[in-house]
């Protein structure tokens, strides 16, 4: 029997290449598409399908919560994410949120439907260089930090006691690039101090 596959993504163009694609080979049958998640567990109801090609960057509802409304409503339903991105962070969400896979859009054809078969079978895929971040974040013994290596080196140094001017002047950069970068080291962890920041360095970091 065919394995029946669903496709969101918010490229017409990608959509029609991805249908083209599954109409050729006899184990696939193309079951739907949707340009975003907005209806997903509708569509899920209406064509049930045995594997979702899911675009991660969709507009309205994105992939990831769509992922995630898929898993809970229908955990047999395997969902294979795709995306233009080795994103680190969206990779790591979208496997702890129940992704059987995760591919790249310029992989090619084969890979694909490789990739298909192997989730339907109960596989778990990963495009290698995917796989490679993934064995490196759960490395044992290393220090893991969602900061940029620049990010990294200013929360050092501000650790140091060094102000933002003396940051600036160290890093022969302006005092708003490091500005800048110290507004992406709180978003990032999730804080609103410097003090925050400096505690998360000592503990985490160093």
């Amino acid at each position: 029997m065919a394995i029946r596959v669903f496709i969101y993504d918010d490229s017409n163009e990608r959509r029609d290449s991805l249908k083209a694609l599954i109409n050729l080979n006899d184990n696939l049958k193309f079951s739907g598409e949707a340009p975003s998640c907005k209806n997903v567990l509708t569509d899920m109801e209406a064509y049930h399908p045995d594997v979702v090609l899911m675009d991660i960057n969709m507009p309205e509802v994105d992939g990831i919560e769509g992922l995630k409304l898929i898993k809970t409503t229908y955990p047999e339903i395997k969902v294979l994410m795709q995306t233009a991105y080795d994103d680190s962070e969206k990779i790591f969400t979208s496997i702890r949120s129940g992704a059987s896979g995760y591919i790249l859009k310029n992989d090619k054809s084969q890979r694909i439907l490789q990739a298909i078969e192997e989730v339907y079978e109960g596989g778990a895929v990963m495009n290698p260089a995917i796989a490679q971040k993934v064995l490196d974040y759960f490395k044992p013994g290393e220090k893991k930090s969602p900061l940029s290596p620049k990010e990294n080196e200013v929360l050092a140094l501000l650790a140091e006691g060094l102000s933002y001017k003396m940051v600036a002047d160290k890093l022969a950069v302006s005092y708003t690039t490091i500005n800048t970068h110290t507004k992406h080291i709180y978003e990032k962890l999730h804080i609103s101090s410097l003090g925050e920041a400096i505690a998360y360095y000592y503990k985490n970091l160093n």
